[in-house]
């Protein structure tokens, strides 16, 4: 036998019973041990043959990462796989399982291997009528809390979430990774595993985040339509509103929802003409002035995606509704009370999560695949 970790020849060392966990009890296997006298490596061959981890059978894994995605890792060992299968593991077990199965995850999808459903989702290139999109894509962030060294508190860091959605929102598939260039070459790989090979089967919707529209137009193609978020320019319209009118409410009611208006029905170039026009009063402090420079600014970089009466004609989505839930559904997980991450951990659990609100055809696709690659 021929050791794993140094191609050196291991000898057969005894051999040695173990308690392997399924979903219907407990059973004992009784297999070879080998050890390497040169590394000082052991291992059990058969186990991996198995698929054993942690005395978890290949039938329990799914539960017990299930659990681990869903709750944290206490809850879901000492609560939920206790009170609903009699499973009796260790939080710790649960950690390892869940973070080593979303590691397979995570490589598996960097090689450009999408996970497919158990069904057929024939929506994804189902006819459609011209003009309209096969699929969304969105894009965007939440901070995740970090744990630092000897579990000091760390500076947060920023998780991106993409998801591509059916108009109808039928199907979805949601992404996620640390690395914005990383997360947007997945997209690009799902995209293409779904049949989505056209840019003009897709359209973009996110908000004003730095390098989000960039990150896209990169791994898709440079002329990918794109839509920044309705209620994230409303929102830039209402907080310049606050500062020009802050002591008198029913004027920045009117005036924001005259330039709200405007945006709505004509578009940013519009909106730009009417905020370029704008008029300030004699003695308007210098903070209004910087905000409305601000708010000038805006719109003219974000020109090209702020056509709303163009894409409401169309009958497109002009808001990043399901991208935000999706960092909220995602994030959830990973933003408990007391939680701090390791980079690696929060990564592993957050790409399980996202595919388990993927859907359960995808989720049990993926566990329905052989647990190691063929030799």
């Amino acid at each position: 036998m021929t050791c794993s970790h140094c191609a050196y020849a291991a000898k057969f060392h005894s051999y040695q019973q173990r308690r392997v966990l399924t979903v219907h009890g407990e059973v004992t296997v009784r297999r070879a041990y080998y050890y390497c006298g040169r590394c000082k490596q052991s291992f059990i061959p058969y186990d991996d043959v198995l698929g054993l981890v942690d005395e978890i059978s290949p039938g329990l894994m799914p539960l017990v990462c299930l659990a681990g995605t869903l709750a944290p890792f206490v809850d879901a060992a000492e609560d939920v796989l206790k009170r609903f299968s009699g499973v009796r593991v260790s939080p710790s077990t649960v950690l390892r399982c869940t973070e080593g199965q979303g590691e397979r995850l995570r490589a598996q999808l960097k090689e450009g291997r999408m996970v497919e459903p158990t069904q057929a989702e024939p929506k994804w290139t189902a006819p459609r009528e011209a003009g309209q999109p096969a699929a969304y894509v969105g894009l965007d962030a939440f901070s995740v809390p970090m744990q630092g060294v000897e579990a000091s508190k760390a500076e947060h860091r920023m998780m991106y979430t993409a998801l591509l959605y059916t108009p109808e929102k039928e199907h979805t598939r949601y992404l996620v990774d640390f690395d914005l260039d990383a997360l947007a070459e997945l997209v690009r790989s799902q995209a293409r595993a779904l049949g989505l090979s056209q840019v003009s089967d897709l359209i973009a919707v996110t908000d004003g985040g730095n390098g989000l529209e960039e990150a896209l137009q990169r791994y898709l193609a440079d002329n990918l339509t794109t839509i920044l978020d309705w209620y994230h320019a409303a929102e830039h319209i209402c907080d310049f509103a606050k500062v020009w009118h802050s002591r008198d409410e029913e004027a920045r009611t009117q005036w924001q929802h005259e330039a709200k208006g405007i945006l709505y029905e004509q578009g940013g170039e519009a909106l730009l003409v009417h905020l370029q026009a704008l008029a300030l009063p004699p003695r308007t402090s210098a903070a209004v002035h910087e905000e409305l420079r601000k708010l000038i600014g805006y719109f003219e970089n974000n020109r090209h995606r702020t056509d709303y009466a163009t894409y409401r004609q169309n009958g497109w989505d002009i808001g990043s509704g399901p991208t935000e839930a999706g960092c909220k559904i995602i994030g959830e997980r990973l933003k408990g009370s007391g939680m701090r991450w390791v980079e690696d951990g929060a990564a592993t659990v957050a790409a399980l999560r996202a595919l388990y609100v993927s859907g359960g055809k995808l989720w049990d696709g993926f566990w329905s695949q052989p647990h190691r690659a063929p030799a």
